[in-house]
């Protein structure tokens, strides 16, 4: 039957006492002087639950290392139990306690409960109570009752870190220095990463944040003076100063964390999430380590490649992968990572090589568990799309179909039919792609917004300029500050040869958004593209530049005006390192006519077969070699 929900609670409360009876039964029968062994090491903001109540685990016995001894040998053999300290009295004021705090009185329940602790020496009855003290949001509570554990049984680590957390909770962080001290002495060598780990993400939940920094900095005084530890301690404190917005003292841990300890990949990792134009003595503590560590962290390596790509440094990212691939060719992500950046630089075979390898490593793996599945996934999705993009490109559109068709996930779909839908209007049936992409589910307007802005691509590829610009008229019209909306329709204005109606687009997009460099970059090309306001043009590019630094594209159109100005030396300088970085045949097109007008035709002619190679339908690449009458 059911029980009542006083019963219920009288249950649970009976189960707890007769849980801390055979959890001191089991103490009684171990050595009283041995100290606690290390328990595993706490990683949350506040003192974790103990075991429920009502469905209490028995004690695990230890185990044996002898042969069993027969029945009657060991019954004579074993000393005989020694009665419980837990008196019928204290079994009831540790019910009565239970009762209390479950009732709507947890100051009384609480004073039962540590009580009982202090007589018995039980752990688990002072996790208890300082649980019923963090219940009824008494901090101060919660600190007495691990303060009282920690003088009833010194030698308890999880009495010092219950105080330690209760303290941090309390942003009592400058009472925490010697615990804090204490903890790490008593860790063993092979915790103190992962002890690390938690140090950090604990204080950085601090309200003062330097002071956090500042306090672990003092802990560690130790360990950032042993060559062993230095690396690890110097990043954990770097870390800190990080959270605490001190990039220049984050920085400088992770350049002595390397001085002390050039093998430990800590301050590299550190370093990693300070790479930016602002701090460019980060970036040397990471090639420093991949260079002088053959046998560097894999996933350092691949984080690497990640920021170099974000920051738009395409060649330099795939040299990273190129080494890991042949350092450590039986992981997947690398494989994957390379092939992206393959198809992007247009190298399609090597990409379908890549792509391949990386699908053939992440099927045959044992299926992971979540999240990592999802990871997977998701990964081989992409895979799958990039490998039906290279098939399109060389017009195998059935082929490009079968890639897609190898899309299983329902989280996948709208991207797989999408790219349907683009395979569709590659055939000349436009009508059935815009149905197709018109049918895909809506469950978010962003869902809705990326159905609408898939339609008004398949009408750009397929040249309907002036459909594609009445649909993103009427939306822009509706939505009037959507700057996507705004830039695709300056876009769409261009190409129906409106530039009046562009260049008002444009300014009004920098308005809205002052920061978004493809508006200047846009409009400046546009200039000197058609060789009109030329200094004008240069400013606004060079506006784009300052906020895209590292964009090829954008210094594409910068060597462009620097050509229609007459710069040709500088205009050479900035196409050449444009094209490096990313070998685009619009980049191409632009470099090759360059070189063309100074004579240097033979060069100008192998950067147009190779952006043909990579991409033959390219417009501005088929108009310059139409006008210069260049048949490559």
């Amino acid at each position: 039957m059911i029980p009542s929900p006083r019963r219920h609670r009288l249950a649970a409360a009976a189960s707890l006492v007769l849980l801390a009876c055979a959890a001191h039964v089991h103490a009684q029968s171990s050595d009283p002087a041995a100290p606690d062994s290390p328990a595993p090491i706490i990683e949350r903001s506040a003192p974790p639950r103990p075991a429920t109540p009502a469905s209490p685990q028995p004690a695990k016995p230890p185990a044996r290392t002898a042969p069993a001894k027969p029945a009657t040998a060991a019954a004579a053999a074993d000393p005989a139990p020694q009665p419980s300290a837990l008196s019928a009295d204290m079994f009831y004021e540790i019910l009565m306690g239970e009762l209390s705090a479950r009732s709507g009185d947890p100051g009384s329940g609480y004073q039962y409960v540590l009580d009982a602790a202090r007589r018995l020496r039980d752990g688990r009855l002072f996790q208890r109570a300082i649980e019923i003290a963090l219940q009824s949001r008494s901090g101060d509570a919660a600190l007495a009752a691990a303060r009282a554990w920690q003088d009833t049984v010194p030698n308890s680590r999880d009495a010092r870190r219950f105080e330690l957390q209760i303290l941090i909770l309390l942003n009592r962080i400058g009472d925490t220095t010697e615990l804090l001290r204490a903890e790490i002495a008593a860790s063993p060598q092979v915790e103190r990463p992962l002890l690390m780990a938690v140090i950090a993400r604990n204080y950085s939940r601090a309200t003062d944040k330097k002071l956090a920094a500042t306090v672990v900095e003092q802990a560690l005084t130790d360990e950032l003076k042993n060559p062993a530890t230095a690396g690890l301690a110097w990043a954990t404190v770097g870390r800190l100063r990080l959270n605490a917005g001190d990039n220049a003292g984050a920085l400088e841990a992770a350049r002595k964390g390397q001085q002390a300890d050039p093998a430990s990949d800590a301050p590299p990792a550190l370093a990693l999430e300070l790479i930016d134009p602002g701090q460019p003595l980060a970036e040397p503590i990471v090639t420093r380590y991949l260079a002088g560590n053959p046998k560097a962290s894999p996933e350092l390596r691949v984080a690497y490649s990640r920021v170099l790509v974000e920051n738009r440094r395409y060649a330099e990212a795939s040299s990273q992968l190129q080494s890991l691939t042949v350092a450590r060719p039986e992981l997947a992500e690398p494989w994957l990572l390379l092939g992206s950046l393959q198809a992007q630089a247009r190298q399609d075979a090597a990409a379908e090589t890549s792509l391949k390898r990386y699908l053939e490593l992440a099927s045959s793996q044992p299926a992971p568990a979540q999240p990592e599945a999802v990871d997977r996934n998701r990964g081989m999705t992409q895979a799958y799309l990039l490998l039906s993009q290279l098939a399109e490109r060389r017009k195998d559109l059935t082929g490009a179909e079968r890639w897609l068709a190898r899309i299983d996930s329902t989280d996948d779909l709208t991207i797989a039919q999408t790219r349907r839908a683009g395979l569709l209007a590659r055939q000349g049936k436009l009508p059935q792609a815009r149905e197709l992409v018109r049918g895909l589910p809506e469950r978010t307007p962003e869902d809705k917004k990326q159905k609408f802005l898939a339609e008004v691509q398949l009408l750009r590829d397929a040249k309907q300029f002036q459909a594609a610009y009445d649909m993103l008229a009427q939306a822009s019209a509706a939505a009037p500050d959507d700057t996507d909306l705004v830039y695709d329709q300056a876009m769409m204005a261009e190409k129906l040869d409106r530039l009046d109606e562009m260049e008002r687009l444009l300014r009004r997009l920098m308005q809205l958004k002052p920061e978004n460099q493809n508006a200047y970059n846009a409009l400046g090309y546009s200039f000197a593209d058609r060789k009109i306001r030329l200094e004008e043009a240069r400013t606004l590019i060079q506006k784009a530049v300052q906020l895209a630094p590292e964009d090829p594209f954008i210094a594409d159109s910068l060597g462009w005006v620097e050509f229609r100005l007459g710069n040709t030396a500088e205009a050479i300088r900035i196409l050449e390192a444009a094209y490096k970085t990313r070998p685009d045949p619009e980049i191409g097109a632009h470099f090759g006519e360059v070189l063309w007008s100074i004579g240097q035709k033979d060069r100008a002619v192998t950067i147009w077969k190779e952006a043909l190679l990579s991409d033959a339908d390219n417009e501005t690449l088929q108009e310059t070699l139409k006008r210069l009458r260049v048949k490559p």
